[in-house]
């Protein structure tokens, strides 16, 4: 029985100790037969980017020993004309993904190590060079190089193996834009973006040492102009089919590896929770969540995917969102779709600029699915979204939850809804005044009654889910409600809520504009749909702001 992969990316230690491997080899094939020199292959991450790279560097790569063997049992080894290129190239192989640091001087002194342990990896051809080269060889080697010999320190070890082989160099480089998010999040954006273009654009720009390069991140991120002017580069994203099939697992993969594995499982169940991702014309599943699945299924469904490192860029969106945001994201917590503008070639200093530039990262970084796609005349791209699965949607909730219970604890704001759910109102607005008071610290961008209104009905989705159904702003009667909760027992409270925003220097108080909720609630008939649903306990609620004060009527 072959043990499962979980965590190993090194193409030849699945090979050698008797790993489960799903065969994506004509991958290989694929990126031979393109005829583009450069190619960069955004993917959301733990979805096979780093295994796929390992198997190229196994394949190109020339060494004292024969790695042919790996591929003995592979679908590539059928194509004799791909195999007889096996193991022809020097390769220089760098993964960023562990650049992940407060700060730019902590990054840099990676980076650095990196570079070194490449230049170490080749030292053997050092007697081979100038005495000029050796310097340089050995100040990159050494950590002492200044910054401008680090930034051409690609394209020179690309010369420098390449003279000495007498073939050009494959250059494979694994979430290239990991120290960029890094930078985006901790203030040194600026600085890293600029290495990074001059580092990349040497080694692969212009690089006549250069025989292929193939590079994976999960974002573009070509407006930085990190690979501007590069016009031997293809970029093959998830919306587009070419590659799409070898990243992830189709359907029929995950049947197989259930199969082999003897695992029992409900196709519709595990479809729920780790399908919906769309790559192409493609439905794939989260590999790392299907491998954990059946190395623990006695343990049943469970959200691996998103345990799997930080998503402080994703909370970060979130929280710092609009009302227009939120309110979106109402809509898809209750399993709805949204229609929007994508920007393929998204900035990463923009994604937080605009709710158009936010939901193209949270699809392209596989937090979204695309339902439906369309190509505007003006070559704009509109795409249907939703939460591709439950493990995602898990993740929102838990984002959501968190960002909440920063303003009030766990104790306290589950006591508050069961007040509301119970119907004990007075208790209620206690908790709920003060709640408002410290929200609004936490909320404070734009419109802080806006933003705190709509933190508090994504809260309120998120927590009472599982026994009631809430919906916000919607038609009813004569008019609209702001919230209405529905029990799923018909015996339990029903409850409307229409919220009114006091200008500080209106001469309503907040007791008038909370009775003038109550009454728009009662003349408007807004209950009409919790009597339609048999519910016969219902409360209406009037709640008024004025800055940080409010009232709460019935």
């Amino acid at each position: 029985m072959k043990k499962i992969p979980i965590g190993i990316t090194d193409f030849k230690e699945i090979i050698n100790n008797n790993y489960y491997l799903v065969d994506k080899s004509l991958f290989i094939k694929e990126i031979m037969e393109d005829g583009s020199k450069v190619l960069l292959l955004p993917r959301p991450r733990r979805f096979g980017k780093t295994i796929n790279m390992s198997m190229l560097k196994y394949f190109f790569e020339k060494t004292d020993e024969d790695n042919s063997f790996l591929f003995e049992k592979l679908n590539i080894y059928e194509h004799k004309d791909i195999m007889g290129k096996q193991g022809v190239y020097p390769v220089i192989y760098i993964t960023f993904k562990d650049l992940k640091d407060k700060n730019i001087d902590k990054c840099y002194e990676k980076i650095k190590e990196i570079l070194s342990e490449q230049y170490d990896k080749f030292q053997f051809i050092l007697d081979t060079l100038s005495e000029v080269d050796k310097m340089y060889y050995n100040d990159i080697l050494l950590g002492k190089a200044s910054e401008a010999q680090y930034e051409t320190s690609l394209k020179n070890l690309s010369k420098f193996l390449s003279k000495y082989y007498g073939v050009n160099v494959v250059i494979l480089i694994d979430e290239y834009d990991v120290p960029i998010q890094s930078g985006y999040l901790n203030d040194y954006y600026e600085d890293i973006v600029e290495f990074m273009r001059n580092f990349l654009s040497g080694g692969v720009k212009d690089n006549e040492y250069l025989e292929k390069a193939v590079m994976t991140g999960i974002l573009r991120v070509a407006k930085e102009s990190i690979f501007s002017g590069l016009n031997n580069l293809s970029v093959y994203g998830i919306l587009k089919n070419k590659y799409s099939s070898y990243f992830g697992f189709s359907e029929v993969e995950i049947e197989e590896i259930f199969k082999y594995y003897e695992v029992e499982f409900k196709l519709d169940e595990v479809k729920s929770w780790y399908n919906g991702y769309v790559f192409g014309e493609n439905i794939i599943y989260n590999p790392w969540s299907i491998l954990n699945y059946v190395n623990n299924y006695e343990e049943g469904l469970q959200p691996y995917w998103i345990n799997t490192s930080s998503n402080d860029l994703v909370k970060s969106l979130i929280t710092k969102g609009g009302q227009q945001l939120k309110s979106e994201l109402e809509d898809l917590i209750q399993d709805k779709s949204i229609t929007k503008d994508i920007n393929e070639n998204i900035e990463m200093k923009e994604i937080d600029k605009s709710t158009e530039n936010a939901w193209s990262f949270l699809l392209l970084s596989g937090y979204l699915k695309t339902v439906k796609k369309t190509r505007k005349p003006d070559g704009r791209l509109v795409c249907e979204l939703a939460i591709p699965n439950i493990e995602v949607k898990y993740l929102y909730n838990e984002i959501i939850m968190s960002w909440l219970k920063e303003s009030v604890n766990n104790d306290e704001f589950n006591l508050m809804l069961n007040s509301l759910t119970n119907g004990d109102i007075e208790n209620f607005e206690d908790i709920f005044a003060d709640y408002v008071v410290k929200s609004f610290s936490y909320f404070d961008i734009g419109d802080e009654s806006e933003n705190f209104y709509h933190a508090f009905v994504l809260g309120i989705l998120v927590a009472l889910n599982n026994k009631y159904r809430v919906k916000s702003n919607r038609e009813s009667g004569y008019g609209r409600y702001d919230i209405m909760i529905i029990p799923k027992d018909k015996n339990k409270i029903g409850i409307i809520m229409e919220f009114k925003k006091v200008d500080r220097d209106d001469e309503e108080d907040l007791k008038k504009a909370a009775e003038e909720g109550l009454k728009q609630i009662r003349e408007r008939k807004y209950k009409q749909e919790l009597i339609a649903r048999e519910i016969k306990n219902i409360i209406e609620i009037g709640v008024a702001f004025e800055g940080k004060d409010v009232m709460v009527l019935t």
